[in-house]
């Protein structure tokens, strides 16, 4: 494709992403930018919420990941079913009886100003990261698009992409995300759609020839029942997808955040079941788009990329036409801005209030410093995603879950001991406790094949991250004199 080509989507696609911003943002104050004035329609967070669920990560590493894992990524899918039928019959009362800004204010009801800061700790340590990730696949592919060809540095792409995403969320927040958020879901969806279509007329089949083709290839593999070993294995997908959808999701204030910007509990919850079972379908349909992928490149004589997730880039911009190479741009750079800018306004909005009072200052200083931590952790991205250029060596999706394996394990023990024990703790040592966890699971998961005899957790380590964290706290609790 041409460079100027794709400067043209971009900048049309923004431009409509600021002019929302425009409407949206008209007269918002710091309780619009955090909470959108708890009047979003539940409908509208549901539909916003794939896009942010998916995001760039699934759409490029999920179809690349089919090769090497098949279709066991649907267990996962599966799992997170479960998780998400907790979120709202738990999680979500807990949070609307509460009235929470800051979900991790919970904590601080609950154990204390120790576990608060920890708890909140732990979000912006893994949101970072995970947003990073994130930002990182959408700079890979507008370098491989257009900066390559003029010889522009990778920290410009970088900067360019962050730059973009402060410029339509610092004013209006949340209340600008949930639209914005809903578009880039179409537009999303409408690339796959397309992506498929196209495939299947190059390759002259039609809806039931592709599912047939899928079906008798060596990737369509869903369950994987007989290795107990295998990191594959269904028992260890499903209750790592419902666990990873829990702490990902329900113990997120990035997600949450949407989710409390509706107008009451029952709203919320009609937005979770919704958004939960059209999630399972979607997935579907990017593996589905994986499978295809590799059986064009294969049947076309193309040569496979050495990392999986340059696939469906390589395919979409180079071998399937400038209109497939168009709609892929929108289609990525919609993905992972979803998820991107909604990451930047929930940290900022966990940071303001978790860690700098907020509530007790004045509007206009409320405004003031909101927006200098926006910039703060717009410069952190910057330089996290420079630095994981350097080190990634792995599928990103894979990268995001194990990373989600050890940053979100802690929270998931607060969570789980809070709300499905009595118990009063010590509060000054819960830190101690939330350190030592991830640290021990990333010894048992690295010696894990030799002193088990061959046995892997895999995404799974999440579980026993926050099963160490919950009997860590037990051993931290008050004796009665």
């Amino acid at each position: 494709m041409e460079p100027i080509i794709v400067i043209t989507v971009i900048a049309v696609y923004f431009a409509v992403l600021i002019l929302i911003s425009y409407f949206t943002s008209r007269n918002a104050s710091s309780e619009t930018f955090f909470t959108a004035n708890r009047q979003s329609p539940w409908y509208l967070v549901a539909f916003g919420m794939i896009g942010a669920s998916l995001s760039g990560v699934t759409f490029i590493s999920v179809p690349g990941w089919v090769e090497a894992s098949q279709f066991s990524y649907m267990q996962m899918v599966l799992g997170y079913l479960l998780g998400y039928f907790v979120i709202a019959t738990v999680l979500l009362p807990l949070y609307y009886r509460l009235n929470l800004t800051s979900i991790y204010t919970y904590l601080e009801t609950r154990f204390g100003f120790w576990s608060y800061k920890t708890g909140a700790f732990f979000f912006l340590l893994s949101r970072t990261i995970g947003a990073s990730f994130r930002l990182f696949l959408v700079a890979g592919v507008l370098q491989l698009a257009i900066f390559n060809a003029w010889n522009v540095p990778f920290f410009v792409t970088v900067m360019v992409t962050i730059v973009l995403i402060w410029l339509y969320t610092f004013k209006g927040g949340i209340k600008t995300i949930v639209w914005t958020d809903s578009l880039q879901t179409l537009f999303m969806l409408l690339a796959v759609g397309i992506s498929i279509y196209l495939i299947g007329k190059t390759l002259a089949l039609d809806t039931s020839g592709m599912i047939a083709r899928i079906n008798e290839s060596d990737y369509s593999r869903i369950f994987f029942l007989d290795d107990w070993s295998d990191k594959r294995h269904f028992i260890k997908q499903f209750l790592a997808g419902a666990f990873i959808a829990i702490v990902m999701t329900g113990l997120d204030q990035d997600m949450m955040q949407k989710n409390l910007t509706c107008r009451n509990l029952k709203d919320a919850q009609k937005n979770m079941y919704w958004f939960s079972f059209v999630l399972v379908f979607v997935n579907l349909i990017f593996l589905a788009l994986g499978a295809l992928l590799y059986i064009f490149a294969i049947e076309k004589g193309i040569t496979l990329p050495e990392r999986s997730d340059d696939l469906f880039p390589m395919l979409a911009l180079n071998h399937l036409g400038t209109f497939a190479g168009v709609t892929f741009l929108l289609g990525i750079t919609a993905a992972a801005y979803s998820s991107a800018d909604s990451a930047l306004t929930a940290l900022t909005t966990s940071f303001c209030v978790d860690f700098l009072n907020f509530k007790d200052k004045a509007e206009e200083n409320k405004q003031k410093i909101r927006v200098k931590v926006h910039i703060g952790f717009s410069i952190l991205l910057f330089f996290i995603i420079l630095i994981f250029k350097v080190i990634n060596d792995q599928s990103v999706i894979s990268a995001v879950f194990t990373a989600a394996g050890y940053t979100y394990g802690p929270l998931l023990g607060l969570y789980a001991f809070g709300l499905f024990t009595k118990i009063k703790i010590s509060d000054k040592w819960v830190p101690v406790v939330c350190l030592l966890a991830p640290i021990i699971s990333f010894i048992l998961d690295f010696y894990s094949a030799s002193w088990f005899g061959g046995f892997k957790f895999g995404f799974a380590i999440l579980i026993v991250n926050g099963g160490l964290t919950f009997l860590g706290l037990l051993l931290l609790r008050k004796r009665d004199l």
